[in-house]
This record gives C-alpha cells, structure tokens and sequence, in this order.
C-alpha cells in the first residue's frame, strides 16, 4: 500500500510482492549470519592475512581456495574464535552455530563406528542435563506453589526445548543413522572396531557427530582427503542436500564444481569473492587479472608521465627561482601521494611461486609392463584373481576402485615389496622405475635429515647446487635445512616428487600424488605428465585430475581388472553414471 501510494500502480505493487515472494521461496534471498569484519592476522611478525571482509549467508555452499601455507585453516580458527585478531572483528548473528570437521580426526580406539557416532555432541548433551534439572524443579513443592518461579521455571524450559529440537534431541539416534546411511554406511558397518576403519571412513564419522546437531555452519577442511569415488559422491550429495551453510577447503576440483556456489580465493593475504563454481572462478580469475595488467601497464605510464613533469617542473624552479613552477611539482606530487592514500595505485599482477617439476624421461621397452594372469590373497582372502593388464612405453593408464579393492598391494606387487600367489609380472628390461608413495614412506628413512641432505645425497651435489634445485620445487632456504618430520603434509609431496625427478624414470607408479598438494601445484604435475616422456601408472581418486591425465582406466573392484578408454568423464559415460544437466 506505501509503494502505491507513492505513484506505482496497485497492480505494479502486486507484482513487486509476488517476486519478492517468489525470490524468498526459491532461497536466492540470502540472509547474511556472519560478518568478517576488516581482520588481519600474524604469528611470529609474518602477515598472514590483512584486512579481510566477508559475508557468509544461510545457505551458502563457499569454496575456499588458495595455495597451501595461505592462510586457509587459520581463517577457519579465526571464525571459531580460537584465533584472535589482530586487528578487526568477526560478527555472528546471535544463536547462529559454528561445526568444524578438522583436516586431521582421531577416533576414539576401542569402540565401534556406531558407539562413536552415537556419541552426543557437547551442547546438546548440556542442553539435556539442564532440562533434567528443570524437570526436577518442576516436582518441587517451593516451585510449583510459587506462581512467579512456576512462570519463570516454565520459560527456562520451553526456551531449552526449542533448543533440544534445533538440535535434533528427540531424534538423535535415528538422525545419526540417517546421516550414516547417507554417507554410505549400512548396518553391516556399525559393530567395525574405529581401528579397522580407513582414514576416509573415520572423516566421515566425525562429519555424523558433527552435522547431528545441525549447525547454521559448517566449516569443513579437506574433508574429502582419502575417500574413494562413491565416498566423494556420497559427500558432494550430503553437502548439496546439508539446510545450513557449508563452506569448504577442498583440492578436489571436480568436487568444488558439483557443490559451489560461491569460491573465494586467499592468496597473498588478500579474500577475493567469485560468485560462481570452481571453473567459473578460474575463467573469472584470468579475466580479471588481464584486465589488471592492462590497467596497471596503462596507470604505470601515466605515473612516469606525472614523475617526469614533477621532475621538470622542479628542474625549471631551481633555475628561474620560480614559485609558480615549485607550486606546480608539489600539486603533482600530492596527487600521487592522494592516489597511494587512497588506494588507488593498482598493483601489479604477481604469480603464485611454483614448484619447477619436470621429469624427462626416456625411450624405453616397448613395453614398460605386463601383467599376466596375476592372483593375490592374504590369509587365504582374495584380493583380485587372473589379473592381465599391459601397460606400453607413452601410455597414462589410472587406476580406480573402492578403498581396500587392493590398487596400492598391485603397485607393491609390481616393485617387488610382495609376491603374487600366481602370475607373472614383467617389467621390461630397459625400465626404470620412480614411484610416489601415497603415505610418503619413501620419505621413511629421512625424517630427523633435511631436504638439503636428502638432495646432495641422491645428486652428489654441492650445497648450492642443492639448494637451488629445492629452491625451484618451491621451497625456501629455511624448509629446506629442517628435518623431514617438521614438513606439512604439502612439502612432503613436494620432496617425494623431486626425488622422483632425480631418480630419472621411464616409467612411473603414482600412488594418490594429489592428496597433499595444492591446486595450482597439481596444475604442474599435470603439465609435467602431459610431457613426460614415459609411461604413467596413477593410482587417484582425484577425478577431475584423471580426466585431465589418463588415456583409459582400470577399474579394480570385486577382484577383477576392468578396462574403460578414456578418462573419468568417458568412464562415467561407460557405466551409466554420467551426470546429465
């Protein structure tokens, strides 16, 4: 009625309210439930990040991407109020509630999958003592015969009930099966001791323990490290299908693709927001960065433009005593100075530093390998039966299947760490083998030495020739004189592939090489694979990084080799489970 009367027609103004209305069905309506507020964070005098602003809304699904070391995880302690700010603040709307899934989880040894997830969370198992208390109020002769207290005491427990049922107490064990159920656990799997379970599965426990209760937000890191294909299919469908926000830090691209709708990127202490998926932002990000160079070039022309009248106008004043001249240069100078204080000095686009990882390989048997009619058991359990497969001399063969399907006992078996219950396997005779280990144990014998020992040792090198070739992988002179054990996870898969580089190889064994590494270092190890010259074996559940590798599949699974031309999306399309838009 206020708009019509303002001169917009009563049926203009109806329409405007079914939009509005319509907008606030479909969920496009946003409502902001946190605030970071201009933050900037540093430990031990380095800058991590400065004056970050952001918005997370109710229903958001946010990407958080950026190279390792960028300050990614620290943003998630900053939100859950374990770091403090230096400067700025975060706001949360009152009763809005925070659930973080770690990047590394420990469950608790000597109970089952079930007795852990059915393990109540604090603030709910606190909301059910209080209203324990509450109810034995209510039985007490002093509260009952006190109007005012009865009043009072009744107040305190409905407000703790429409807790109990946000948090969903009244159904907490049939929720956790649900959740169970949904993230690909049936009952055959409850009584499984935590011990057995893998490092996917144990994530995805806690993820139940932790998404029960239904937080207004969750703040997932790397969750998706270690699960099998069905394992991210059954995350992306939990996310999707998840009625709070979610924001997650993730190198799975394919991932990022199915369930963002927002990616925000931390690089170089600065949030930069895309509105869009994984490959909106990489198309958005290269278009934005050439219109900055553009930009930059054009406002540095003008900048030396201004410099060289400053100069001339102050050349001019000292020889002719001219104070119009003098007056000119500082009007000039200020302006520049107005510009920086302003902001509006446009920066000039830096890349990321990468590592320089290049194998070059070389020619060798035809075929690299083959096997023939390979059997493997352990305690007279088989694992797959009258296994072939041959693998030629330029090939990228991946090789998929379920967690425990026995992709990492073939690759052991094709180094000769086990020995086939029958078969053969022939590597050909002018092979030479680099293989990247998924748990870096062939990192194992390094861990108290550096990188730098490590290097000079398999180079015969000097300590400058070694430090520079660290150098080149991406790390500084610093990381490359401590021990191997204080490396993060991401140096680690940088030093097992520079000592894959030194080993020079023909043919290559890649258990999981994605599962530590950044995106823009993934990026290099696929460059590097697309010019190798050699033959590729890849054990991966990265899917977009297979699609962007492989020339076919073997699937293991069930005990037999099953081969598919092409890569993951062709495999998809082969067993009827490509995604139709």
């Amino acid at each position: 009625m206020a708009l019509a009367g303002r001169g917009i027609s009563a049926d203009l103004t109806c329409a405007m309210l079914l939009l509005i209305q319509a907008i606030c069905l479909s969920g496009d309506l946003t409502m902001h439930i946190l605030r970071v507020n201009n933050i900037s964070v540093s430990y031990a005098g380095r800058e991590v990040f400065r004056d970050l602003s952001w918005v997370i809304g109710d229903r958001d699904r946010v990407a958080l991407v950026g190279p390792n070391g960028a300050g990614k995880s620290t943003l998630f302690k900053v939100l859950l109020g374990e770091v403090e700010p230096d400067h700025g603040h975060v706001a949360i709307q009152a009763g809005v509630r925070i659930g973080h899934l770690a990047q590394d989880v420990s469950l608790p040894s000597g109970q089952s999958l079930i007795e852990t997830a059915m393990i109540k969370p604090a603030e709910l198992a606190a909301i059910e003592t209080r209203l324990n208390e509450i109810e034995t109020q209510l039985a007490d002769p002093a509260v009952y015969g006190d109007e005012a207290l009865l009043a009072q005491t009744l107040e305190r427990h409905e407000a703790l009930l429409a807790d109990y049922e946000r948090m969903n107490g009244s159904r907490h064990g049939s929720h956790v099966r649900e959740l169970l159920a949904m993230l690909g656990f049936d009952a055959d799997d409850y009584d499984r001791p935590n011990d057995t379970l893998s490092g996917g599965q144990k994530k995805m426990v806690a993820l139940v323990q932790l998404a029960v209760s239904a937080p207004d937000i969750l703040l997932l890191d790397e969750p998706d490290n270690h699960l099998d294909m069905d394992g991210k299919n059954q995350l992306e469908r939990f996310i999707l299908n998840y009625r709070g926000s979610v924001v997650i830090i993730s190198h799975d691209r394919y991932l990022l693709d199915e369930i963002a709708s927002q990616t925000v990127e931390l690089e170089r202490g600065r949030l930069t927001v895309y509105h869009g998926n994984y490959s909106y932002y990489l198309n958005e990000r290269q278009l934005r960065r050439l219109r900055q160079e553009r930009q930059y070039v054009t406002q540095q022309k003008e900048i030396a433009r201004i410099e060289a009248m400053i100069e001339r106008f102050e050349s001019w004043a000292k020889q002719v005593l001219s104070r119009k001249h003098m007056l000119a240069a500082r009007q000039r100078r200020r302006m520049l100075e107005k510009m920086e204080e302003r902001g509006e000095i446009i920066e000039k686009v830096v890349d990321q530093r990468l590592m320089d990882f290049k194998v070059d390989g070389w020619r060798g048997s035809k075929k690299a390998l083959e096997l023939k009619r390979v059997s493997m058991a352990f305690d007279d359990e088989p694992l797959f039966l009258d296994a072939s497969m041959l693998l030629r001399h330029g090939e990228r063969v991946g090789l998929i299947g379920p967690n425990g399907a026995g992709k990492t006992v073939l690759l052991q078996l094709i180094l000769g760490e086990l020995q086939p219950v029958a078969g053969d396997i022939v590597v050909g005779p002018s092979i030479r083998i680099g293989f990247y280990s998924q748990e870096h144990q062939t990192l194992e014998a390094w861990l108290e030495q550096s990188p730098l020992d490590l290097i000079r040792t398999m180079q015969n090198s000097s300590e400058s020739n070694a430090v520079n070739f660290l150098l080149r992988m991406a790390f500084s002179y610093e990381q490359a004189r401590q021990p191997v054990r204080t490396l993060s996870g991401g140096e680690r898969s940088r030093l097992q592939l520079a000592r894959v580089m030194l080993q020079q190889p023909n043919l290559l064994l890649l258990d999981e090489p994605t599962n530590n590494l950044d995106i823009p270092s993934v990026e290099v190890l696929e460059d590097a694979l697309d010019e190798f010259n050699g033959a590729v074996l890849i054990v991966s559940h990265d899917r977009y990084f297979l699609d962007q590798t492989v020339d076919r599949l073997i699937e293991i699974r069930a005990g037999q080799l099953t081969e598919y031309l092409g890569g993951y999306t062709e495999y998809l399309a082969a067993t009827g489970q490509l995604k139709m838009n």
